[in-house]
């Protein structure tokens, strides 16, 4: 007597979902962030309606709902200044800026400011990253030159604690 065999070429997965890391997590909720913020620059709609229509539209279980949340309502509250924060290295008017890129400047601002226990060289990565995905081809680039300079003005802590720590190796 055969016994039949299970001879897929992947072995079976448990059941349920599989476990999605944190660091996934908080760059899903950056990129619906992303989405979020640019709607409501497009459409000017009450920041609520927004964050009802992406937790609608959209499937939010592998993000963090609430870092999400928190940058959304976080930029929409304090635009002014975090547009008033990066303004001074930009090489154009703020108005003119592309919306992808005003989007993440915000939203980089944003973490570089009031999220001190997100390392600077984190927020600025995410932001290359979403901007790389979101963005014109080398919009990367402009945005990782304007959230540097940023850091340097408002984590000049921490960048000389890690200046400080590198001589020390």
């Amino acid at each position: 007597m055969t016994q039949d065999k299970d001879i897929s070429p992947t072995p079976k997965k448990a059941k349920g979902k599989k476990k999605v890391s944190k660091t996934a997590q908080r760059r899903a909720a950056r990129s619906f962030a992303v989405q979020a913020v640019y709607s409501w620059q497009m459409a000017g709609q009450p920041i609520h309606e927004i964050e009802a229509m992406f937790h609608t539209d959209n499937d939010m279980t592998q993000a963090d709902v609430a870092l999400f949340s928190e940058i959304l309502r976080g930029v929409a509250s304090n635009s002014k200044t975090l547009d008033e924060a990066y303004a001074p290295f930009l090489d154009r008017a703020l108005d003119d800026l592309d919306p992808i890129e005003r989007a993440v400047l915000r939203i980089g601002s944003f973490e570089l400011i009031h999220r001190i226990e997100v390392p600077y060289r984190v927020v600025i990565n995410e932001s290359v990253e979403l901007t790389k995905i979101f963005g014109a081809t080398d919009s990367h680039k402009y945005i990782n030159g304007i959230l540097d300079k940023l850091a340097q003005r408002v984590r000049m802590v921490e960048i000389r604690a890690r200046f400080e720590a590198n001589k020390k190796k």
